[in-house]
């Protein structure tokens, strides 16, 4: 039998009903006659209600701990969605990250995962047991509970597809796939039936909330390939995989958007061979995930060092910062949390010129002023004010004429 793994979001099991839902549409898969492994999010915005506690508790609560909170929001869904399974009347069993055997390293609260342990899984997929795993979580090499960063119950599903050979990675949630911009900014966004895992990992990591980025990187290195649909419809969503090089490219596949960043900006550093390298490393010693990076042009010896990063790692970045600013004789340490980042992303655009000058125009006409710029072969993306992010994207995608259709390169 083949064996097929899905994934369900926090919106697709945030009530009683919402799990049966879910209960239902694996009982559909397991007629087809396939296995099923199940990952499970916590329920609604559970994880959001655990850091509210915790933050009551602490503003700066230890990630230990909180891989030791987070990770029970998980806990109640398996269980809940076996009970749901079992009232069905099918067999199924529930896990959690550590007893599946997902060993990860001990980056807590944003952990990766090194190896995964399928003997388990297999033996009650041989029983015909659907079985059931928490997303989103694992255990370390030293038998700490581990979590995998917003989003990790993406990252969790793609690698036990992997792990087992899944002939598909289906992730459900409350959208029916990958759009040329978000919906709720863009009416007339189309949906894609189907997208590269190069032009998947760069809108993940500009701001597409579908997936989360190691979850396509997972993808991409081991081929899985990925399904994104709607837990509430039955149509198709969007394929992710291998791009086929026979087909033609879109030049443009959607425009992403991110308002969780923010701007930090040391100035007066001192312009002199390893600056830049003392500060960076500072900042990836602590797990910090740097975004774009602008440094000026040198006056007297001084230049400024900009980048971003999430708001997440904001205060840590900030506390860094200004450390780093003393040890390096800077003048001072200037934070903007009044930033957004418009990003213009297709693998057609490496063999097109003049898409830069257009994705600019369509700013400059709506009075959108630029302050970093970051590019790469299949995408470009642009800093701007928070305030102007709604106007950019619709902007962008208007000019790109996404909502007509997929204009082809020639």
């Amino acid at each position: 039998m083949n064996i097929i793994v899905q994934k369900f979001g926090g919106t697709s099991v945030a009530d009683i009903e919402r799990i049966k839902n879910v209960a239902r549409r694996v009982s559909e898969t397991r007629e087809k006659g396939d296995h099923v492994v199940v990952v499970i999010s916590a329920l609604g915005d559970t994880t959001d209600q655990l850091v509210r506690l915790a933050r009551e508790i602490s503003d700066s609560p230890r990630e230990r701990e909180m891989d030791m909170l987070l990770a029970t929001g998980e806990q109640i869904s398996v269980a809940l969605l076996s009970m749901a399974m079992h009232e069905l009347g099918y067999e199924a069993i529930s896990f959690t990250g550590a007893q599946v055997g997902i060993v990860t390293d001990s980056a807590h609260t944003k952990a990766k995962i090194l190896d995964v342990k399928v003997g388990r899984m297999l033996e009650e997929l041989d029983k015909g047991s659907i079985v059931i795993v928490a997303g989103f979580q694992g255990v370390s090499l030293d038998d700490q509970i581990t979590t995998l960063g917003r989003g990790g119950s993406d990252t969790t599903a793609v690698a036990l597809a992997a792990a087992l050979g899944a002939d598909v990675c289906e992730i459900f949630s409350d959208v029916d796939g990958v759009f040329t911009a978000d919906p709720r900014i863009v009416s007339e966004a189309r949906k894609l039936a189907h997208i590269s895992y190069e032009e998947m990992l760069e809108m993940a990591a500009t701001g597409a909330k579908v997936l989360q980025l190691r979850s396509v990187e997972f993808a991409r290195n081991y081929g899985v390939v990925i399904h994104v649909r709607s837990s509430f419809s039955q149509e198709e969503g969007t394929w992710i995989s291998e791009s086929d090089e026979r087909m033609e490219k879109a030049i443009i596949s959607g425009v992403t958007h991110e308002t969780e960043e923010a701007k930090v900006t040391i100035f007066e550093v001192p312009d002199r061979p390893g600056v830049a390298a003392r500060l960076f490393q500072a900042l990836a010693g602590e797990n910090i995930n740097v975004d774009m990076i602008i440094q000026n042009v040198s006056e007297d010896q001084k230049t400024d060092i900009s980048f971003t990063v999430g708001q997440e790692d904001l205060s840590k970045a900030a506390r860094i910062s200004e450390r780093m600013a003393g040890e390096l004789e800077a003048g001072g340490v200037v934070v903007d949390e009044e930033i957004a980042k418009v990003s213009l992303v297709g693998a057609g655009m490496r063999t097109h010129p003049g898409v830069a000058a257009d994705m600019f125009s369509a700013l400059a006409e709506n009075g959108i002023n630029i302050e970093m710029i970051s590019t790469s072969t299949i995408k470009i993306s642009c800093v701007i004010r928070a305030e102007d992010v709604k106007k950019a994207v619709r902007a962008i995608h208007a000019k790109f004429g996404l909502d007509k259709g997929v204009v082809m390169r020639s």
